[in-house]
């Protein structure tokens, strides 16, 4: 009996499919190498020089120290260790933290939580291009301003805010600086070596690897409570057992994306140059941004006769997609995103393409 064909995948940004390489790397230390890698014996030392031979490949990716990266189950984790746990650890300073109201569920519900504690938040607004303003960001910092929040590639439009000049800002008032990097890392340049740069996270099912995994990297010399108590790994900083196959898959699929940068991001351009043909000769909308502003990978488009749930529903044999972030929940909401670009959110869809 013939299969009936799959759809044509273009929700990337949501997850990715793990590239077989990174399933070959893994499977080993599924069964093989099994041991714990917290464990003293020659299976326990087989499993952490793995472990640490990933760390290696994962800080490389983003220009960082080994000692500089703390494996967690994804960003989510890494974003609520690095938001509260920096607060946390430096409470004494200051009570006050910055964001911006296009950043990720996962960075604005921790801010949230942090306010019923009783923790000050000012949330920026972006312009028309998404962009916050150095000058509005100046003019928040406040003698008592810990940390500021900005993410790297948007997870519903690919807008890129320059991190380096947000950061050095930061810099210049003496306040910590997180990056939310889960659409930017594989996909645009991410040299987080400027001191500047106190924290960033990624997870390694955006761009090829398996879920599940990803990391924080916090730089030297500053101090962040752990949010997972246990044995002590990670330099006390994320208790728990060390998943070592599926950090052995990051550190694969870092590797890889490292090395073949240049070709994917070639690749990863023609899919989308593809893709606005399509949109264009088939009348079927309109891309949102210049390209030349946006992650390659994401295209944000505005359709011209449907409804996003319509179009999509009419499409579903042909193509898989999104409205936007796959993280919200199954249910169909605003976004907030489309809703500060003063975007129509239920005529919007998001194609994200993965070149393998």
């Amino acid at each position: 009996m013939d299969r009936k064909p799959l759809p044509e995948y273009l929700d990337a940004a949501s997850t990715t499919p793990v590239d077989p390489r990174v399933v070959e790397a893994m499977l080993p230390y599924f069964s093989e190498i099994f041991g714990n890698a917290s464990s003293q014996h020659i299976y326990g030392q087989q499993a952490k020089a793995a472990v640490e031979k990933a760390r290696e490949n994962v800080a490389s990716i983003v220009n960082v120290l080994e000692s500089e990266i703390i494996f967690t189950s994804g960003a989510t984790e890494a974003i609520n260790l690095a938001i509260k746990g920096y607060w946390e650890a430096n409470r004494d300073r200051g009570n006050h933290l910055i964001t911006v109201k296009t950043e990720h569920k996962a960075v604005l519900k921790t801010h949230e939580y942090l306010e019923t504690l009783g923790v000050e938040v000012t949330y920026l607004g972006v312009d028309k291009n998404g962009l916050i303003s150095m000058e509005e960001l100046e003019q928040a910092i406040r003698t008592e301003t810990l940390l500021v929040s900005v993410m790297h590639v948007n997870n519903e439009t690919g807008l890129i805010h320059d991190v380096e000049e947000i950061a050095q800002v930061c810099a210049d008032h003496n306040v910590a600086f997180f990056t939310d990097a889960t659409q930017a890392v594989a996909h645009v340049p991410t040299d987080y070596s400027s001191p500047n740069i106190t924290m960033a996270c990624f997870s390694a099912h955006k761009f090829g690897g398996p879920k599940g995994i990803g990391a924080l990297a916090i730089k030297r010399g500053h101090e962040v409570a752990p949010q997972l108590h246990g044995g002590g790994q990670e330099n006390g900083m994320r208790g728990g057992t060390y998943n070592t196959p599926l950090i052995v898959g990051f550190g694969e699929i870092c590797w890889i994306a490292k090395e073949e940068f240049s070709p994917r991001q070639e690749a990863t351009r023609k899919l989308r140059a593809h893709w606005l043909d399509h949109i264009a000769q088939n009348d079927i909308g309109q891309a949102h941004f210049d390209e030349n502003k946006v992650a390659p990978h994401i295209l944000s488009i505005s359709l011209k006769h449907d409804e996003a749930d319509n179009f999509i529903l009419l499409n579903t044999n042909k193509i898989s997609l999104s409205t936007g972030s796959a993280c919200s929940s199954e249910l169909i909401q605003e976004s907030h995103v489309l809703e500060e670009l003063r975007i129509t959110s239920n005529k919007t869809i998001r194609i994200s393409v993965h070149a393998h």
